[in-house]
Order: C-alpha cells, then structure tokens, then sequence
C-alpha cells in the first residue's frame, strides 16, 4: 500500500512523503499527504446522509474496505457514531460491525441496514394517528410550533410504547434526523445545523435575534420527504445485497469490553474516537435523547481532557482490537490535531496501538479544502488542523 500511496494522483496532485517520529518508540512512520479521496458532499450513497456530530465521510472507510478487504470479511467500528464504516461495509458487500456507548447510534444505523420499501413507509404514515391530548414539554415551545410538538409527542409515545418492526425503526430514524435544522426540511423552527441541538436558552436567544417564531410543519410530510431522499440511491441489488449479508455485531456498550464478538473475527476497523474534550456528544443529542426516551444521564461517553486520560482509554480499546482482529487484520485509527494543532494525536495513538501488538504501518494525512458545511461555522481552511483527516494504519502479526 505505501507504494500506491507514493504514486497517488487521482485528484491532480503528488503525494508528499516523510516520516513521523514517535518518541515514545523510538522510531519513525512513514507519513503521506494528499487528497486521497474527494470532498465533494454528495460523493457517496444515499443511505449515509444522516446528520451527526463530528462524523468522517464516507469516502473514508471505503477507502481502505476497498485495499484491505474481501466481500464477506468482517469491517468494524468500535466508535460507530451515526454507522458510516458499517454501513459502507454493508453496501460494499462486507459484514457490518459496530458498537457505540450511546443508544442513539444502533437506533441510526440499523434500520438503513435493513431498508423498507418505500411504498410500506407510505402506507405506514398513511395509518398513524398524530393527534395528542396529553401533556407537552412547553419549553420546547421554543423550537416548534405547538401542533408540531403534538404531533411529535404522538410519535414519541407511538415509538416507545412498542418494539418497532423494520418500518417503526425507519420513521424513528427519520424523526430523529429531522428533530432541529436550519431549513423548512426540519420540524423546528431555524437553529444549528442538524448535528446538535442547541439548549432552550439558546434557542430563545437565536428566537429573539432573527425575530422568529416556529411555524407549523407537516410532520408526515417531512418524514416522507426524508425517507425518499435517503432511499434515492437504494436499487434491488443494494437491497439483495444488504439482504444477504450474514448477521453482523451492531452493539451499545463500551468499545473496551465487546465479549459479543469472537476472538479473530474481524479484518479491518476504520474508526474516530472522540478526540479529548472537543465535541459533547451527550449535549449534542440532548433533544434526540428526549425522542427516543434515553436518558442521557446514562449514557457514559468518552470525555476525557488530558492527553494521558485519552491515551489510557484508547491503549484499553487497542487490548480488545487485538483480542477481536485476525491476524493480518488491519486497523485505520482516524485522529486529528487538536487545541489549535498544538497536539497531534497521530503522534500519541501509535504507541497505544503498539503497546497492544499492533505494528504501525503509516500515517495518511487527507488534506481537502473546506466544503459548504465546513465554511458555514466561519473557520478558514488550513487552520486548527480541522480539514484533514489523519489515519494511523496499524496491521495485526
């Protein structure tokens, strides 16, 4: 693979070489830095367009299931987020296999492992009852239209009153990404993109500022709209495919401690961890959380805000990699400067990996330019280390 790497020009530049020391090893990594694979937002298929915080592309994953793996081979996230890599696994005929401490995650990926037709979705909302008599949350009068709450509280207590059947699980899905947004695509009123929800104070704040007040949605009609955009792309051979695959491990617990999965059964992973104290997860899907009825006391995310906490937790989930991954398995640790590119975190998660058995392979640096989304929060491109990805390529003896 480093050849390829060296010889890299599919987007119109050379690749540049050099080698990343690594003190605690006493050694150095091979390093290369281009484009690998392209920025453009729609580059990808229709059941990855699903807003969450912090989520890598899906030209990512694809890139190494692609180089290191075989159709009917195990690709693994254990820090699955919204289910990029399962999911890409899946479409690209691989086992899917993720886990993720919070709840939020399997309810996002598993019903796009398992697409309805779209016309079940029809006739599904077609039958629901939206009507609601019954109490509503009036601090989230701030975000919707009384009606919308309504009906949103009708869908809630329909969700959970039931363990969904492959239709159920899909409108929940979609109610979930369609919670808060910035476009009459979304039940709420304008506020953040739709990879977090802003708090009720803020929303208020935003309220007064652009002099705003929620206006009424059509529910139905937005869950609809959603469904027919996230199944643009899914063909007979996509749902065959999907159909056939053998069952995968999608799980809700602590990626350092997965006995569900069998020693050796995996060949590749492709992960991002949560990167010290950057992103909250658990504020971010606050308003996700009421929905589907989790409490997010409960859920205990990886917050760590010091480096050495962040390495111990990670060297842990490196002990169970190499447990679950075969041998001449692989293992893509996607990680990111931080703290204003003052730390690396390439140059620290190389000992963890190594410390379990992993030999680091190389780091690849995929330098883009911002996309729309990016700009949109007023960050320039080539500072704070945020426009580029960088994956550490550990492989198993």
């Amino acid at each position: 693979m480093k050849e390829e790497l060296r010889q890299f020009h599919a987007f119109g530049s050379a690749t540049e070489c050099s080698f990343t020391a690594v003190p605690e090893l006493k050694r150095e990594v091979a390093t290369f830095t281009n484009e690998f694979w392209t920025s453009a937002q729609r580059a990808c298929h229709s059941l990855h367009e699903i807003s969450y915080r912090a989520c890598f592309k899906p030209q990512l994953p694809a890139f190494f299931i692609e180089r290191l793996t075989r159709p009917g081979e195990t690709v693994y996230d254990p820090f699955m987020g919204r289910g990029t890599t399962p999911l890409e696994a899946a479409l690209s005929g691989r086992v899917p296999a993720g886990c993720d401490v919070n709840p939020l995650s399997a309810l996002l990926l598993s019903p796009r492992l398992a697409p309805p037709p779209l016309h079940e979705i029809e006739e599904r909302l077609r039958s629901l009852d939206l009507g609601w008599d019954g109490a509503i949350p009036e601090e989230l009068l701030v975000f919707y239209h009384e009606e919308t709450l309504r009906g949103l509280c009708a869908l809630r207590s329909y969700f959970n009153s039931h363990k969904p059947d492959k239709v159920d699980a899909w409108l929940r899905m979609v109610a979930l990404n369609r919670l808060t947004g910035h476009s009459a695509g979304f039940f709420s009123v304008y506020t953040l993109p739709p990879n977090q929800a802003v708090s009720v104070e803020s929303q208020r704040k935003i309220n007064e500022k652009r002099r705003q007040t929620p206006p009424r949605r059509d529910v139905k009609g937005i869950l609809l709209k959603k469904s027919r955009a996230l199944l643009r792309d899914c063909t007979r051979e996509d749902r065959q495919r999907l159909e056939a695959l053998p069952h995968g491990w999608i799980l809700t617990g602590s990626s350092d401690q997965t006995p569900q999965i069998p020693d050796a059964a995996v060949s590749l992973v492709v992960t991002s961890p949560p990167f010290l104290d950057i992103v909250d997860y658990r504020q971010d899907n606050w308003l996700r959380s009421w929905f589907a009825a989790i409490d997010p006391d409960t859920v205990s995310v990886t917050m760590e805000r010091t480096l050495s906490g962040w390495k111990k937790a990670m060297s842990a989930v490196f002990r169970e990699l190499a447990r679950v991954v075969k041998p001449g398995g692989h293992v893509a640790f996607e990680v990111g400067e931080v703290r204003h590119g003052s730390i690396r975190l390439e140059e620290h998660v190389v000992p963890c990996g190594a410390e379990a058995g992993f030999v680091p392979d190389l780091i690849l640096i995929n330098r883009q330019r911002f996309t729309k989304t990016a700009n949109c929060w007023g960050i320039s491109n080539n500072t704070q280390g945020t426009n580029t990805n960088r994956i550490v390529l550990f492989h198993r003896d």
